[in-house]
């Protein structure tokens, strides 16, 4: 794939706060009109891969480029042709939603402002709410907002970090229909998440741990790459039966999804052998590994994190 193809083309990566080495070698290749997503635990170095990729953050090693332009070199362009979603709701509470687009679209200097602004609130179904202060939103309206706010100016780039945490599944929904069709008019997008169920709305999956780049590709190629065996149980006695199984060599995970126990590991034969012999009342069912499954069994390979906190 050229250059010409691709949104987000960086290699070895680095940066260290301290003595703490937060990222350590990451590559992504990001193709254009892609909606990628950043898997990882709390900690793994997401949001600071995010900001270095948008200029944001400088690198202390690694090169590319962002939209064609050097993330070293080039940043304030970069920066202009990026919308950049924060965790936390970051506009102004006791501004009025208009007032907010209103002052965001000045600062990016935007001709025709009212027309743009009041174009952006429509597109968002947002005009009925208009004149409502951002303070007095919920959680799912204070995040379309933003997603407003960081969209019209018609980035090339947008990057989210955890931008629907603490919203209700129905906004979720909501928000990652607009993700798509924003997508499908040529917007590229990285968004940083621990919901799976988003996650595989994702063309493609990159998961970090610890600052490094564990597995990257399409949620089906992660499952089948993790070479992971799963068996499922449902039924009075699987919970009973959790910790036990957790102790035993060939387990390596087991987890609840709703009623059911999910039991994980790498050699089949001795997965089965093992909840068999301890489990000789429960009937088991072998499954497909879910993305969670694999997540977990990620999560457990990586360890402990051993970098630096001085």
């Amino acid at each position: 794939m050229t250059k010409q193809e691709l949104a987000v083309d960086v290699r070895g990566l680095v940066k260290r706060f301290g003595n703490k080495i937060a990222v350590n070698g990451v590559d992504i290749q990001l193709p254009k009109g892609q909606v990628w997503g950043f898997l990882g635990p709390n900690g793994s170095g997401k949001t600071t891969t995010i900001r270095m990729i948008c200029g944001l953050l400088s690198t202390d090693e690694g090169s590319g480029h962002c939209l064609g332009f050097d993330i070293i070199k080039q940043a304030p362009q970069i920066r202009r042709l990026t919308g950049y979603m924060t965790q936390k709701f970051s506009f102004w509470n006791d501004l009025t939603i208009r007032e907010n687009l209103d002052f965001v679209a000045r600062l990016y200097a935007l001709p025709k402002r009212r027309t743009v602004v009041d174009n952006t609130l429509e597109k968002l179904q947002l005009q009925h709410r208009q004149n409502q202060l951002a303070g007095q939103l919920s959680g799912g309206w204070k995040q379309r907002l933003a997603l407003a706010a960081v969209t019209m100016h018609n980035p090339k780039l947008l990057l989210l970090d955890e931008p629907t945490a603490g919203v209700d599944p129905q906004a979720r929904r909501d928000f990652w229909d607009e993700i798509h069709h924003l997508s499908a008019s040529g917007l590229t997008v990285l968004v940083s998440t621990h919901y799976m169920d988003e996650a595989e709305r994702c063309d493609k999956i990159v998961y970090l741990a610890h600052g490094q780049l564990i597995t990257q590709g399409t949620v089906q190629d992660i499952i089948s790459n993790a070479k992971l065996f799963t068996y499922k149980a449902i039924g009075e006695g699987v919970r009973l039966a959790a910790e036990t199984l957790r102790a035993q060599p060939a387990v390596a995970h087991a987890a609840y999804f709703g009623s059911a126990l999910h039991v994980s590991g790498y050699d089949q034969s001795a997965l089965l052998s093992a909840i068999q012999s301890h489990t000789p009342n429960i009937h088991w069912q072998a499954v497909e590994p879910s993305l969670e499954d694999v997540f977990i069994a990620l999560m457990d390979n990586a360890g402990q994190d051993k970098r630096s906190y001085q």
